[in-house]
């Protein structure tokens, strides 16, 4: 399988121009669409549809109709769609969404260039962000909107936002386990006191999104061996499966599990909230600290770049943010939402110092994975 996997920052010196580059980038997207399209389906698609509360409905009369604007995203209809049927009843933009995972958009997007119509590009990750931004298919976005989110979620340059956060986080069985039993550092579960007692997904996108990250604060030996010792400790495997990590977690087959903050809510909704299962946030700056986020770029040939803004915008609103706090259980990026039923504030959840764009080196990490027989 690693054959198949292109490390994306290794590219030979002699593709001078743009155009051979991004030839080789959409040949490795390809493949890494190949590799983790189910992983992407997996963690998008969570919360399920039936822990998921209904949609608003738009009421009132719907605005006049004023053109409409193409987007194109890597986050699932059942979790955005909802949200662009309120946008588009109060605007009076007509959005023309193309769903599909974000590692085959953003293949498109490469081969498409300038002939795209889409207008804006919603990612399900920061690093396909990154990706297309190192490609100059974004254009900088005003300075209103970019200061609508901290520095820390959002491009470097100005290219790309933050839409909604993602915590990683480990969640423990709160009847076998108190908070103080719970190790301060992610790298500290190889120990042998653990042993067949952590679940993972390594199949899943946030796991290998964390695992980039890690390679990225510690190097790539120090992050081989500690997926290496893991293993040894008889980590167990759930392949790209965070719910299942959860559920097993609540049932006792596993005390702890590496997932995302929100599979918790998830798994608390359709139960009725009566898991013994709690999130648990390793130190301020663990590489297990990791918050990604969603977010959204306009495109440099944007044909309607003005509809394409005011989508951002309006992505950006605290109704907008309170919305996707609601429904996803994920975190609003903008100041002054509260966090999603009553977890620790995202201010307080201290991400390592990672830029996020640099999560764009996933086919590495692919490899990585298939070397010491994850994938």
């Amino acid at each position: 399988m690693s054959s198949a996997l292109i490390h994306l920052n290794a590219l030979p010196s002699a593709l001078s121009s743009r155009a051979p580059r991004r030839a080789v980038l959409i040949s490795a997207l390809a493949a890494g669409c190949c590799a983790i399209a189910a992983p992407v389906a997996a963690q998008d698609a969570t919360p399920e549809a039936s822990a998921v509360p209904e949609a608003k409905v738009p009421v009132g009369t719907p605005a006049p109709r004023r053109g409409q604007v193409t987007i194109y995203s890597g986050r699932s209809e059942n979790l955005v769609g909802p949200w662009f049927v309120l946008f588009d009843h109060e605007s009076g933009i007509t959005t023309e969404v193309r769903y599909a995972g974000t590692a085959e958009l953003a293949a498109t997007l490469l081969e498409e260039g300038e002939n795209s119509p889409a207008s804006a590009f919603f990612a399900q990750d920061a690093g396909a962000l990154g990706l297309l931004a190192q490609e100059g298919l974004f254009q900088p976005l005003p300075q209103e909107i970019l200061d609508r989110v901290p520095e820390r979620f959002r491009a470097a340059d100005g290219t790309w936002v933050g839409v909604t956060g993602r915590a990683r986080v480990l969640v423990y069985n709160t009847e076998l386990l108190s908070e103080d039993q719970l190790p301060m550092s992610v790298l500290d579960l190889t120990d042998p006191a653990w042993q067949g007692k952590v679940g993972w997904a390594p199949e899943n996108a946030s796991f290998q999104s964390f695992v980039t990250g890690m390679r990225l604060l510690i190097g790539d030996d120090a992050t081989c061996q500690w997926l290496e010792a893991m293993i040894a400790n008889d980590t167990v495997n759930f392949g790209d499966s965070n719910a299942a990590i959860v559920q097993a977690v609540a049932n006792g087959e596993v005390a702890v599990g590496l997932v995302n903050h929100y599979y918790l809510v998830a798994a608390q909704r359709e139960a009725g909230g009566k898991l013994p299962i709690a999130n648990h946030h390793f130190a301020p700056e663990d590489p297990g600290s990791l918050i990604n986020v969603a977010g959204i770029g306009v495109l440099a040939n944007a044909p309607d770049p003005d509809a394409a803004l005011e989508v951002v915008e309006a992505l950006l609103d605290d109704e907008s943010q309170e919305y996707f706090v609601e429904q996803t259980g994920e975190y609003a990026v903008v100041e002054g939402i509260e966090a999603p039923h009553d977890l620790k504030p995202i201010e307080e959840t201290a991400s390592p110092a990672v830029d996020l764009a640099g999560l764009s080196d996933l086919n590495a990490t692919l490899e990585m994975l298939a070397e010491v027989g994850l994938l």
